[in-house]
């Protein structure tokens, strides 16, 4: 079947369409420029959060503890029961978030240097963390039966953040089939899932009709009903909450109905505040629709390669996507290495800092969380409101591009540039013993023909002593540093 018109969407029961400058086609909405908030923030958090962290066992809980074979499910019988009879319907109400305190995280995001925060707000496991209109299996409902995305809301704006959603109720129509499967071995040979039980179809989906094979053909259902209802509990969030960014974890999800989705959230971003302040993250990932002028490109956990022209995003997390007890985590220097390669590269990272089920943060989160506001008191300037020198930068490290390649080692000889104003930041992915050689101010050198005038290292005090040479600009470094993790050399030019 055919997906449905526009006009459809405006029909008695169903959202209005927003007019604006948008409409819901390829040509329009390639029209969209990123806002500047978005190009100078460059560092999120994100709360990737809700009751799949109950286990403590991590991402995709809700799909593979149908899927026998898997630890999710070996763990679920043995911890929970066998999911025909404790199912995922059932640890929804064991989620109560019980310490969580929006405010308190959000203080400690923002000094860790976070100039926007996105809330989850439905994961493939199809259950709302708002107060949904639409759908019974919210939080403000049962769980927490408090509303997270509003709360969250609220403590970002008091500290001064923008504030973004995520949806990934795109892809759970076909993620989410295996809770209508069956054991297929005894002692519950043949018995049903509770997925299959009719009285939850509303949380499990009727989804017999479309497996999931983790391939981008199969993340998005072709069932024209079901994209309905994908628009219209999104809608709701968008409507509710007036983000000024939204995720969809994949490419624009349903085609015509996406876009309408889309055009209406520029449509009324521009409504509030007569100019478009809108962010769209989607991926290019085969799934759905992606067209980078309409949207900020999306990469997970990984980078693109060199400064790309238009504004892009690396989502990532400093652990497993929920908490994890068997997962190992990010270090600061990991966090801030990647951070200043994607600034680099005209890029932002978007971090999720693991929550425990209970919303209070593990140890190794708060201490990434520490370590950063450290950084971030002396080097932030190097990071927002910045753009990319002519090159990215140079050393002998490079991150190969693309999705889910994020593990690098970098050393002190690999630097990374970014500039505001006449100021040109060298961003050094190591900590520097001795000196510090950047050939590519070297005297002559094609990127840059002025002279260096003067050098400051951000947090030390008095100007470095350094020479330029036709191989390199050579800089001292101090015996201590100010900070750890990287060091940034402040250059102004004669």
């Amino acid at each position: 079947m055919p997906a449905p018109a526009r006009a459809e969407l405006d029909d008695p029961g169903k959202p209005k369409s927003v007019p604006g400058r948008f409409q819901p086609t390829v040509e329009s909405l390639r029209t969209y420029q990123t806002p500047e908030w978005f190009r100078d923030a460059k560092f999120g958090i994100w709360a990737h959060w809700g009751p799949q962290a109950v286990p403590r066992q991590g991402d995709w809980y809700a799909r593979f503890m149908y899927v026998p074979g898997h630890p999710h499910y070996d763990y679920h019988v043995k911890t929970y029961g066998h999911p025909s009879e404790f199912g995922y319907k059932d640890l929804i109400p064991l989620w109560t978030a019980d310490k969580f305190d929006p405010d308190a995280l959000m203080e400690k995001y923002a000094a860790a240097g976070a100039k926007y925060f996105v809330s989850m707000g439905v994961h493939h496991d199809n259950f709302d963390l708002w107060n949904s209109r639409h759908h019974r299996w919210n939080a403000t409902a049962m769980g927490p039966k408090r509303d997270i995305v509003g709360a969250w809301k609220t403590a970002a704006r008091r500290q001064g953040l923008r504030f973004g959603v995520s949806e990934h109720l795109g892809a759970s129509y076909c993620w989410w089939y295996p809770n209508h499967l069956y054991d297929q071995f005894w002692p519950k040979l043949g018995i049903g899932y509770d997925g299959a039980d009719p009285r939850y179809r509303d949380l499990y989906h009727d989804n017999r009709d479309q497996p999931f094979r983790n391939t981008p053909d199969s993340w998005y259902t072709s069932n024209p009903d079901y994209h309905l209802k994908w628009y219209k509990r999104i809608r709701d969030l968008v409507d509710n909450y007036q983000p000024d960014l939204l995720y969809s974890d994949g490419g624009l999800p349903f085609g015509a109905i996406g876009r309408s989705l889309l055009a209406d959230l520029y449509n009324s971003s521009m409504a509030r505040s007569g100019k478009l302040e809108a962010v769209y993250n989607s991926k290019d990932s085969g799934s759905g629709e992606f067209h980078r002028e309409w949207a900020v490109q999306d990469v997970e956990r990984g980078v693109l390669k060199g400064i790309n022209p238009l504004p892009w995003q690396t989502d990532t997390s400093n652990g497993d996507w929920f908490f994890n007890e068997n997962y190992s985590y990010k270090t600061a220097d990991d966090v801030v290495t990647m951070l200043a390669d994607i600034v680099s590269k005209n890029g932002n990272m978007l971090l999720n800092v693991v929550l425990h089920a209970d919303g209070s943060l593990p140890p190794e989160s708060e201490q990434l969380l520490a370590d950063l506001t450290a950084w971030m008191a002396v080097n932030a300037q190097a990071i927002h409101g910045t753009r990319p020198w002519k090159i990215d930068g140079e050393g002998p490290t490079e991150a190969a591009a693309g999705m889910f390649k994020e593990k690098v080692a970098y050393t002190a000889r690999d630097i990374r540039f970014t500039t505001k104003g006449d100021r040109l930041f060298a961003i050094t992915l190591g900590q520097p013993t001795g000196s510090v050689a950047i050939t590519s101010l070297a005297t002559g050198n094609p990127h840059e023909g002025r002279s260096v005038k003067r050098i400051r290292l951000l947090g030390h005090r008095g100007a470095m002593a350094f020479r330029q040479t036709g191989q390199a600009l050579v800089i001292d470094a101090p015996a201590t540093l100010p900070t750890r993790h990287a060091s940034v050399f402040e250059i102004t030019f004669a």
